[in-house]
């Protein structure tokens, strides 16, 4: 059984920072230049790690977080993609066998990279795919498993990005994160708490799929229909039990965006900032 998660200190979030010196970049702020007049919009470039996510994060801090022993057999994760791609470059490193557990779904962009990094690749249907992240793992299967969400250290990884995002812009007012399982979102908040409360911390989901928004409505976990469309990163019917209550204690506030909106921002990054995300 999966334990609830709580906030992590920041002497872990620090110490996760130290360990994942020259494993993850300290990604780079950029000024988005679409912002509306009147607004100071920056970007947090993590699509500039080396597998173009995040995750990396989080990820490779649970990893070498591990004892050696629990290694031996390799590692895995249940991933829509990003998480995967770290657990298998991480796997690289490390001389590690790494498995991906995807779903069905999962775009070919990601699956190509999985197969340049030497992972296997394993695609459940969605339900069996949701299964084996609720549970934390596959039933009888060997390795390691590797949590982006729920594992104390990978939130001390994803705290990494709040360090370095009140560094970069000390003026901030808001962090505005998306919003999957909560990893992120609580991540940063930790760090943020712990160093400059002040900062507010916003999840931002699909409005076609919004637990999180959902759940802060009625105070509790619900389930609710989803449908993500092509945005296969986030997007899911229910905040994990582990999650909760914690991600309403610690996240300020929830946004909803449409699919349509979702896409123009990638259009606008692309063509103002000559960024892919």
């Amino acid at each position: 059984m999966i334990e609830k998660v709580g906030p992590v200190p920041l002497a872990d979030i620090l110490a996760a920072q130290a360990r994942l010196e020259g494993i993850a970049v300290r990604a780079p702020v950029a000024r988005c230049e679409a912002a509306p007049d009147g607004i100071t919009l920056d970007l947090k470039l993590e699509s500039l790690q080396p597998i173009s996510s995040f995750k990396l994060r989080p990820i490779g801090n649970a990893v070498l977080t591990k004892p050696a022993a629990a290694l031996g057999e390799g590692i895995y994760t249940s991933s829509s993609g990003n998480s995967a791609l770290a657990v298998a470059w991480m796997a690289r490193r490390l001389g590690l066998a790494a498995t991906a557990v995807v779903p069905e779904a999962t775009p070919e962009a990601k699956l190509s990279g999985l197969r340049r990094l030497g992972a296997v690749i394993e695609r459940l249907p969605f339900q069996d795919w949701w299964r084996a992240i609720e549970t934390g793992g596959l039933p009888g299967r060997a390795g390691c498993y590797i949590d982006a969400v729920r594992d104390p250290a990978a939130l001390a990884g994803d705290g990494t990005i709040g360090i370095e995002i009140l560094e970069q812009c000390p003026d901030v007012e808001a962090i505005f994160t998306p919003f999957g399982g909560g990893g992120l979102a609580c991540g940063i908040a930790c760090a943020v708490r712990a160093l400059k409360p002040s900062v507010k911390v916003i999840a931002c989901e699909i409005e076609t799929a919004a637990p999180f928004t959902a759940a802060l409505a009625a105070g509790e976990r619900v389930v609710i229909p989803f449908d993500p469309g092509f945005v296969s990163g986030v997007g899911f019917g229910q905040v994990l039990p582990e999650m909760w209550p914690m991600v309403g204690e610690m996240i300020d506030g929830a946004m909803t965006v449409s699919l349509d909106e979702i896409a123009g921002a990638i259009r606008t990054l692309a063509e103002r900032n000559r960024v892919i995300a």
